[in-house]
């Protein structure tokens, strides 16, 4: 098996530092937030539909957003690079499955799965990089098969880093995200862009796909 990338490896170890504080922060995160569960909602309505197989909530934390699409009518794991993350997902929701693992290498099936969630997951992945994470998104989703991204958006600007409380990510325009989707055989379905509420900084975006 390859090594990680030095920016997997990074990524994990912050998590893993700080995951029972952040699990505490995000435990209720989506109750004020309306407009992010409207896109949730939106998504899992397309997955039920189709009927087209498993959920995987890719860079799932905690679990809270894993929960949160359980409680929408689907059948869904998360998948997180830290350990302890995972370990507290187990902790938390017992009767759903987590996983340790990288969304650019998933032990998944060719065109096993009927839906993707990345919330706030490929932001910590280098410009660079994040091609193949698109082609494996394309490998495991069936076609028709559904991809939602939840990232902060750049208000105009190019991809920037910016100061991440946990570890380095990256600011992204809608516009270019989408591109890439498109590159890797996606459809757009729809986007929402939500400005920052009063203890926020930056805008985020929203992209909803569908693998052609």
């Amino acid at each position: 098996m390859a090594e990680p990338s030095p920016h997997l490896t990074a990524t994990a170890d912050a998590y893993d530092a700080v995951a029972v504080r952040y699990a505490d922060f995000v435990r209720n995160g989506l109750d004020p937030l309306p407009l992010d569960r409207s896109i949730l909602a939106a998504f899992a309505e397309l997955v039920n539909t189709s009927d087209a197989g498993r959920v995987a909530e890719l860079g799932c934390g905690p679990g809270v957003v894993t929960a949160h699409l359980r409680d929408l009518g689907l059948d869904v794991f998360g998948v997180d690079l830290s350990p302890v993350m995972i370990d507290l997902a187990r902790g938390a929701y017992p009767d759903l499955r987590f996983e340790v693992g990288s969304m650019d290498a998933l032990e998944v099936a060719d065109g096993e799965l009927g839906g993707i969630v990345s919330w706030y997951s490929v932001i910590h992945t280098p410009p660079r990089e994040l091609p193949p994470y698109f082609a494996e998104f394309s490998r495991v989703l069936a076609p028709g098969g559904h991809l939602l991204l939840a990232f902060f958006e750049s208000e105009g600007e190019p991809v920037v880093e910016f100061d991440h409380k946990v570890a380095p990510a990256y600011r992204w325009p809608v516009d270019g995200l989408a591109e890439l989707a498109r590159a890797a055989g996606f459809a757009e379905v729809g986007r929402m862009l939500r400005e920052p509420r009063e203890e926020e900084r930056y805008r985020r975006g929203h992209l909803l796909l569908r693998r052609r």
